[in-house]
């Protein structure tokens, strides 16, 4: 018999890590899941470290990833959905801590409120593991098309670990595996244009180690190939969002800027490429794109300002 959950968990040299990861897994009060390891051509021991969880734990299995599936999380994790048995679908990173809830309080929600996913909250650390709270469910709000704008500035945070998803999101869709960074920022935008809905909870059920070998963290330390990465996940969340007519005028806006820190891929000439603007359109934009640093200049002395009167008062 299938199990309710697949947990994909792509790991790449983080023997030192994946064993506390394991563990966290295995305390899960729902039990009815499996966990596909995707081992994506790592160097160090993080097989012989996992053995006797895989010995003892039948549910846990450790894979290669096949060479037919692109060194990177997208390939890994392309690899794990096209084998995953679960109906339902959640990706783990193999450095983090579960909440023993997780699994019990997301599927309530997708079962109970006839939903095609569940959004939980997520709370970094460094060293200690943190101390668990157990509440029931709380919604939050309804996650559907509505909302593809905040999805997709990030105010509200679709990490890559943060929803289980009913295995029918993914049933025509995988992951770009040439995306090294952002990889599912764009994937997920995509299960939303597709009209897929959702609810978001208040339960943090998701603990996130932060440390500077993570890709978000050399995202952050302008890592060039995770800069790339982004650039180009936002050239194809615009082109989708152009094919589906779900392209407005704050989305443009939003990518007219956030194109301002990626100047050296040509990301703005790219993005007005592909939205395909008439002249008068795509002159305004052009216009709005070289006073932008002007703009923040003067917002930025602004700020200083008030802040030095609100100071000084």
């Amino acid at each position: 018999m299938n199990p309710k959950v697949t947990i994909i968990m792509a790991t790449y040299n983080r023997a030192h890590f994946i064993v506390e990861t394991l563990h966290s897994i295995q305390q899960q009060t729902f039990h009815d899941w499996e966990c596909l390891i995707i081992d994506d051509g790592g160097t160090d021991n993080t097989k012989e470290v996992i053995t006797p969880i895989l010995e003892k734990d039948i549910r846990f299995q450790f894979s290669k990833r096949p060479k037919t599936y692109l060194k990177g999380l997208p390939g890994c994790r392309n690899f794990g959905l096209d084998i995953a048995k679960g109906d339902n679908i959640i990706f783990f990173d193999d450095d983090d801590i579960i909440h023993p809830d997780n699994l019990k309080i997301s599927l309530s929600v997708i079962e109970n409120e006839q939903v095609a996913f569940c959004h939980y909250q997520k709370k970094a650390f460094e060293k200690n593991i943190p101390e668990f709270t157990f509440k029931e469910p709380k919604i939050q709000q309804m996650l559907n098309v509505t909302f593809l704008y905040d999805v997709i500035t990030h105010q509200i945070g679709l990490a890559s670990c943060t929803v289980l998803w009913s295995k029918k999101c993914f049933k025509n869709l995988r992951f770009r595996e040439e995306l090294l960074y952002a990889e599912e920022w764009e994937c997920y935008s995509r299960i939303l244009s597709e009209g897929f809905e959702g609810l978001i909870i208040e339960n943090v059920l998701y603990f996130n180690r932060k440390h500077p070998n993570s890709n978000t963290g050399e995202f952050y330390s302008n890592n060039p190939i995770r800069k790339k990465s982004k650039s180009d996940a936002a050239l194809l969340v615009v082109k989708n969002l152009k094919e589906k007519n779900l392209l407005t005028d704050s989305i443009i806006r939003y990518f007219v800027n956030f194109s301002l820190n990626f100047k050296e891929n040509f990301l703005f000439e790219r993005v007005l490429n592909e939205i395909k603007l008439n002249d008068w359109a795509r002159f305004k934009w052009i216009v709005f794109f070289k006073l932008l640093p002007l703009k923040v200049t003067v917002y930025r002395f602004k700020k200083n300002i008030l802040k030095k009167r609100n100071y000084a008062d």
